[in-house]
């Protein structure tokens, strides 16, 4: 690569909001420590992020961003959308080497030296690899799910499911006493009942990953040690580097899709202590209108103060969403407040919040334990189902809501899962050990502060 003054490092996660946050609150770390960043989205992804930033965010962001094409030449309306995805990194490969070769002749003192790719996008790695650039891989899901994922092989081998990642057998895939089994409809690539959806997962997410593994200098997690240490002794060769949070040094984070809508933190200085239920699904749970009615029912009925995320593409009718919303607003105006986007870490981290009901992705899941929130878990996709094994049976710091025979989950269930939730102390007192848990990895001389230091070590020298 030449003599360089400067480490330099590009990172890629795969386009979505669930990918793109934790690698951005990477990327900020790494630039507090000096080390040049670049981070690479998609088009589509880097359009989203710089329209939710304010010229202030835009100002003070410590990184360089970067873009690639994410079209088809092809005309996309002739493919549905689980073969746009899979055709899209075979034309994203040549854009991304030429991406890094511009890069290094416009930084001649500082040329790219590392490579932290999402292990979504096990292609960029193996661009990287070519190019001679030292690579990570990065985990945006825990140790757990990882091992379930490097144990695949084994799973075929033994017959418990096929060549695809489908079901064969039906009992719990057991991989230690202390992990939580999984249901063998609940794995890390199981859509609800989608099988061409699961077949794509598993073909493109899961298949290779051993193989990406490998052939990575380094392979990082956002997950801490003390938190799932069965999972982390079947692995190999691996970093826990979180919890991964923002890093208000260079002000206000860049990485999300949406405005963050702060006239929340001011709603919840209204509130008293340990009273408000917080409510969010992430970035890509979509609910029909008869789930979105029983919800908002199920809040309203608690008679407690609630704030409730609800995106712009949350339903599948917005034209009823809209309709419902605006006369539901109207009764809950005194205690609920309805927002697009929230500060979620500093949400979790107010005084008034009692709970976090959600859709339990790794990232929400890694936020609320760093906060000491008790949980109320719906999870709806791959990860999320451990997530919430490990939140209800392997932490003991939250409750699942159960849909009934039609699917739904009902205002009854969430009214009666949140009154259990808050009125047991366990729960919060579970919670916040795993707060000083995740405070201390990432204090000095912790596990993941260790960790993260010896790979910036790596980078630098």
């Amino acid at each position: 690569m030449g003599f360089t003054s400067k480490p330099h490092v590009i990172l890629v996660p795969y386009p979505a909001q669930g990918h793109v946050a934790p690698l951005m609150k990477l990327a900020y770390k790494l630039a507090s420590h000096g080390i040049k960043v670049t981070f690479v989205n998609t088009q589509s992804i880097h359009l989203k992020i710089v329209s939710a930033m304010s010229p202030e965010i835009a100002d003070r962001c410590p990184i360089s961003l970067a873009t690639i094409p994410d079209r088809l030449e092809s005309n996309p309306d002739e493919l549905d959308t689980w073969e746009l995805l899979e055709d899209g990194p075979k034309y994203m490969r040549v854009h991304l080497q030429n991406l890094i070769e511009n890069v290094n002749q416009m930084n001649r003192d500082a040329q790219v030296t590392h490579f932290i790719g999402d292990i979504a996008n096990g292609w960029a790695l193996e661009v990287a690899k070519k190019m001679c650039i030292k690579t990570a891989a990065f985990i945006p899901y825990g140790l757990g799910n990882l091992a379930l994922v490097l144990h695949a092989p084994k799973l075929i081998e033994d017959g418990i499911i096929d060549i695809y990642g489908l079901p064969i057998q039906e009992e719990p895939v057991s991989l230690s006493k202390e992990i939580p089994a999984w249901n063998i409809n609940e794995l890390l690539w199981s859509t609800n009942g989608d099988s061409k959806g699961q077949k794509f997962i598993y073909r493109n997410f899961v298949k290779n990953t051993p193989e990406y593994f490998r052939i990575s200098d380094s392979v990082i997690v956002n997950s801490f040690y003390e938190l799932e240490p069965s999972a982390y002794h079947l692995i190999t060769n691996i970093l826990p580097i979180g919890p991964l949070l923002e890093n208000s040094q260079f002000g206000p984070f860049v990485g999300n899709l949406w405005s963050e809508d702060s006239t929340c933190l001011k709603w919840l200085d209204q509130q008293p202590n340990g009273s408000v239920i917080y409510v969010a699904f992430g970035s890509s749970v979509v609910c029909n209108q008869k789930q979105l009615i029983e919800l908002a029912h199920g809040l309203e009925i608690t008679g407690r103060p609630f704030l409730w995320v609800v995106r712009s593409d949350f339903t599948t009718d917005n034209e009823a969403k809209a309709e419902f919303l605006n006369g539901f607003t109207e009764r809950i105006q005194n205690y609920g407040k309805i927002v697009k986007w929230a500060p979620q870490e500093n949400v979790l981290a107010h005084p008034s919040v009692a709970c976090f009901f959600t859709h339990c992705g790794w990232n929400s899941t890694m936020e609320g334990v760093s906060m000491g929130v008790p949980f109320l878990c719906w999870p709806y996709i791959v990860d999320q189902f451990h997530n919430r094994d490990y939140i209800c049976e392997g932490w003991n710091v939250g409750l699942a809501v159960n849909p009934d025979e039609e699917g739904i989950v009902t205002r009854h269930e969430i009214k009666s899962k949140i009154e259990k939730l808050v009125s047991n102390k366990d729960f919060k007192d579970n919670s916040l050990k795993l707060k000083e848990m995740a405070k201390k990895s990432v204090g000095e001389g912790g596990s993941s502060y260790k960790n993260f230091t010896n790979f910036v070590d790596q980078i630098k020298y």
